[in-house]
């Protein structure tokens, strides 16, 4: 038997979200104060069968071998078959400010066919950052993120063990050349921009200081400064504002994730009044062959003659039903949930009503 069901409209799930006071430095990015991102290429050795298959990525022979080497060890000509070494990609971020030798986290991933990094520990591997420099070198165990378990004919896997982290397995080698303590001037920009949201952290920061130095420039961006703040430097002035509560502006928005049926709401979205209708149609198709046979003894052959069922079912749904205009969040739930439809059908109402015009927000589908 073969069910299909047809749904005119989306049901609806929505996760209330209200306006609240947040700190300026979750509003935005400080101009200057970011982290750089490293990438390296390394050797996981150590693992228990589960490394890479050399003839498959012969790329980690060679790199075996120059290691080898390098620490005076000549393999040359022989063959050089391990199973318990893995070719792996390493990354790490260099946060702001670090200083040399101080140690960050370090993430390693499997680029060939190894089954797993599980007990692996990985080789001195140089972290380059874009501009070719190494700023990090990593070294130690790997902390993979699964397990893998087999036998001769099944194979069970769970989570990634094919990628792991080495907790503070990077040390610091190189600074980032920024002086910060000698900047006149500072820019903040506006994780989601927004003029509301910038003037309100413009004037806040002025009555704080109580002086003029920070200027909206635009949505995303309010200039600091410095100079005119009268404070010692760059870092003295931004532990004074970091902190000052700003309630920030939002755009109304809409966004729904079709696989799981999710649907989140701002506070600030409106409908309009509406009519929507709501139905399902079932198509039920059965397959009953029959098989026919010949007389006994006689040169007929067996024949299988087809069978089908097929019927149109149609529930009476909802009907006609009008949502009045939504003034507020509760009213718009409200008025969506009185059609009684399921979760996911209300994503279809939500897409149906967007395109009538009467959904007042930004409709984002993941």
């Amino acid at each position: 038997m073969i069910r299909l069901a047809l749904f005119v409209i989306l049901a609806f799930l929505p996760a209330l979200a209200s306006a609240s006071s947040v700190r300026l430095k979750d509003l935005v990015e400080f101009d200057g104060v970011r982290g750089n991102d490293l990438v390296g290429y390394g050797l996981v050795v150590g693992l228990n069968g589960t490394g890479d298959g050399l003839r498959n990525s012969p790329f980690t022979e060679e790199m075996m071998v120059n290691i080898l080497e390098r620490l005076g060890v000549n393999v040359g000509g022989e063959q050089f078959r391990p199973k318990n070494v893995a070719a792996v990609l390493v990354t790490s971020t260099l946060p702001a400010f670090s200083r040399r030798g101080s140690k960050v986290d370090v993430t390693v991933s499997a680029i060939g066919d190894a089954k797993s990094l599980l007990g692996g520990t990985l080789i001195m591997t140089p972290l380059n950052a874009a501009d070719g420099d190494v700023y990090v070198v990593a070294q130690g165990t790997v902390i993979a993120g699964g397990i893998a378990a087999e036998g001769d004919a099944a194979r069970v896997v769970h989570g990634v063990p094919t990628s792991g982290i080495v907790p503070s397995g990077g040390r610091i080698e190189r600074e980032v050349e920024f002086e910060f303590s000698t900047l006149s001037s500072l820019r903040m920009a506006l994780r989601t921009p927004d003029f509301s949201t910038a003037e309100k952290i413009e004037m806040a920061i002025n009555s704080a200081l109580g002086r003029s130095v920070a200027l909206m420039l635009d949505s995303g961006t309010v200039q600091l400064d410095i100079d005119a703040t009268g404070m010692r430097s760059p870092a003295h002035v931004l532990s004074r504002i970091e902190n000052i509560i700003i309630k920030p502006e939002r755009r109304a928005r809409v966004v729904v994730d079709q696989r799981s049926g999710t649907i989140v709401m701002d506070e600030n979205v409106r409908i309009s009044r509406v009519a929507v209708a709501q139905g399902n149609l079932t198509l039920t198709i059965e397959e009953a062959p029959v098989v026919i046979q010949p007389s006994p003894f006689s040169d007929g052959e067996t024949v299988v003659v087809p069978r089908s069922t097929a019927a149109i079912a149609e529930d009476p749904g909802t009907g006609l039903a009008e949502i009045a205009p939504g003034t507020t969040l509760k009213d718009v739930v409200s008025g969506l949930n009185a059609l009684g439809v399921t979760p996911m059908d209300m994503i279809d109402i939500l897409k149906s009503i967007k395109a009538a015009g009467a959904l007042h927000a930004e409709f984002i589908v993941q």
